[in-house]
């Protein structure tokens, strides 16, 4: 069994699948899903990383090549994602539902119409999708995302000029918390700056973490007090990087200090 890393077309999702045949990079696949089935790409081979990362996530497999009449379903399909958004909009006012639509996409074969939306909190659209479902003639499944899986799922930049990390990536998304800022000494530039165009903290604030944490291991804190040459004052600052400690003196004045290695 080969395994490969696919990109689902019209998902935006970057999926570890498995295949019975070997493939190469670029080839046009149809891949199952626990919704039917859709056309990929495929990017590479699976290497063990992304095999780690996707430890916890359902493996797809690859069932066959993709023929020219795959593409022309999926560029009608791709063609009606358009109306099929603005009908939901539509709709939802109607009914006075908060739902925020980000995308439509309609499987092969059976042609299932599966819709993502954010909303703040549980939404009750159980009528909306029979709505829906009569005037598509289709079967109707709602996805309910995060600001983070939207900006995965529309794709983009982010201010470093790089491809977002979010779509860049194979695996969930990792858990990101303001101690991570807070340990690599970033948390004082404001949110403005730690946060991606998701709105959320970046997830590259995950990468060094847990580097950073081994490295104030034997570090001072912030906050405590520290003699030196000069004088007893306080720590404001430290550098884990140039292993540089910065104190503030009785006097008010300030002094670095270069912590001796054990």
């Amino acid at each position: 069994m080969f395994k490969y890393l696919v990109s689902l077309c019209g998902w935006g999702d970057q999926e570890l699948c498995s295949s019975k045949t070997e493939l190469k990079k670029g080839d046009n696949v149809i891949v199952e899903n626990e919704t039917g089935n859709t056309m990929g790409v495929v990017k590479r081979e699976a290497v063990e990383r992304d095999k780690k990362n996707n430890r916890e996530r359902e493996e797809f497999c690859v069932i066959r090549n993709a023929t020219s009449k795959d593409f022309e379903t999926f560029k009608k399909n791709l063609k009606k994602r358009k109306d099929i958004l603005v009908m939901c909009r539509k709709e939802a006012k109607r009914m006075q539902l908060e739902m925020k639509f980000v995308d439509a996409c309609i499987t092969l074969g059976k042609g299932t119409i599966i819709i993502s939306f954010i909303a703040d909190g549980r939404v009750d659209f159980r009528q909306l999708v029979k709505n829906l479902s009569r005037n598509l003639h289709r079967s109707i499944r709602m996805h309910q995302i995060g600001s983070r899986d939207e900006a995965r799922k529309l794709g983009g930049c982010g201010i470093c000029g790089k491809e977002l990390c979010c779509v860049k990536f194979l695996g969930e998304i990792p858990s990101i918390s303001t101690e991570m800022a807070k340990i690599q000494q970033v948390a004082q530039r404001g949110s403005d700056r730690i946060s991606g165009i998701c709105g959320r903290l970046k997830c590259c604030l995950s990468y060094e973490s847990e580097q950073y944490r081994e490295m104030l291991k034997d570090m001072p804190e912030i906050g405590s007090s520290m003699d030196t040459e000069k004088g007893k004052g306080v720590i404001t600052e430290v550098n884990v990087l140039t292993k540089e400690i910065r104190v503030k003196l009785e006097d008010k004045s300030m002094v670095t200090v270069k912590k001796r290695r054990d």
